[in-house]
């Protein structure tokens, strides 16, 4: 079985590292096909790496770059019709077997038939488990593998419609050792079923701030399902380290020289999200038609159309999806 990697990089020393951990850690080496969009100074020496035929590498000057969305949408389009999708960020470090672990997970919650088709299309996300780096010259990193628990994503309660139609989120620990719902994606981990990419394509529009709620409600409304995992086989690196500085793309260094400053590209990416709610994004970037916003307000407890706080509860605490029987829809309960 062929897995899609789709990593975008930015100015980012651990992406070589990114790169090798896939690969090593993987049971099946020969089905992974990295994408890779390389924004920085100084690309990598793909030509050197022994599985260099596994990889589509792209290196962007960062001076043209236009942020992630745009980045991972350039990724994506090397997709060849691979069975299954991996988007992970280019500082990442994957478990022994996390190819095996991820598929065992998604055919084990397909497997479920409901008469709303809900298990249909499972998508599993997360934001991953910490590491820190020991020695990045030699390659030691800790990963934070004591917690084997489920972690959940909610809206974050003291960000709720902070910026029109956006709301943070953020991941919540839990003491769950089993499948649960979700309502939320994270960017930096999405595993699932290769014809997503083609069905839920990546929009370029976004920059930052509505990248993950749109994919999220996007892929909702097209028959998407999502679901979080214990012991997720995934670890990110979420704060830069003395011996390990990395650049953002809004750094004033980078932003400088650009035509478009990272700031309108920040203004145009929240009036699309309030227009995609609105019913005004073009396909394919449009809601689908498989579910409604009402549909998603009955286990999120957001209504995003009118940017309203249904259920406090549902939106920002865990024990909601903690409470509710995964092999049953949740819209059935």
């Amino acid at each position: 079985m062929s897995i899609f990697i789709s990593i975008a990089s930015y100015q980012d020393p651990m992406l070589v590292s990114t790169i090798f951990s896939a690969y090593n850690n993987a049971q099946n080496k020969n089905g992974l096909i990295f994408s890779i969009c390389d924004q920085s100074d100084n690309g990598i020496q793909v030509n050197e790496i022994a599985f260099s035929d596994q990889i589509h590498y792209e290196h962007v000057d960062p001076l043209f770059s236009k942020g992630p969305c745009w980045a991972r949408h350039r990724a994506q389009s090397f997709f060849n019709e691979e069975d299954f999708f991996i988007q992970v960020d280019s500082h990442t470090q994957f478990a022994p077997g996390w190819d095996n672990i991820f598929i065992e997970h998604l055919e084990k919650i397909s497997a479920i038939q409901t008469d709303d088709n809900y298990f249909k299309k499972p998508v599993i996300t997360s934001y991953p488990r910490s590491f820190k780096v020991l020695d990045f010259e030699k390659g030691i990193f800790s990963l934070n593998t004591g917690d084997k628990h489920t972690q959940i994503i909610t809206y974050r309660k003291d960000s709720l419609f902070l910026k029109g139609s956006f709301s943070r989120q953020i991941g919540i620990p839990t003491k769950c050792n089993d499948i649960t719902h979700a309502f939320l994606m994270a960017a930096g981990c999405i595993f699932t079923k290769g014809s997503f990419v083609k069905e839920i394509p990546y929009d370029p529009n976004y920059y930052f701030y509505g990248e993950e709620l749109s994919m999220a409600l996007r892929a909702f409304t097209h028959g998407y399902s999502f679901f979080h995992i214990p012991d997720a086989p995934l670890f990110h690196l979420y704060t830069d380290t003395s011996n390990l500085p990395r650049k953002l793309h809004w750094d004033p260094e980078d932003d400088e020289n650009r035509a478009i400053k990272w700031t309108e590209l920040d203004r145009k990416s929240l009036n699309r999200l309030d227009n995609l709610f609105a019913g005004k994004v073009e396909e394919p970037m449009n809601l689908g038609k498989e579910r409604s916003l009402n549909d998603y307000a009955l286990i999120s407890g957001i209504d995003l159309k009118n940017n309203i706080v249904l259920d406090l509860n549902k939106a920002t605490k865990s024990n909601f999806l903690e409470s509710l029987d995964w092999k049953i829809s949740p819209l059935k309960q």
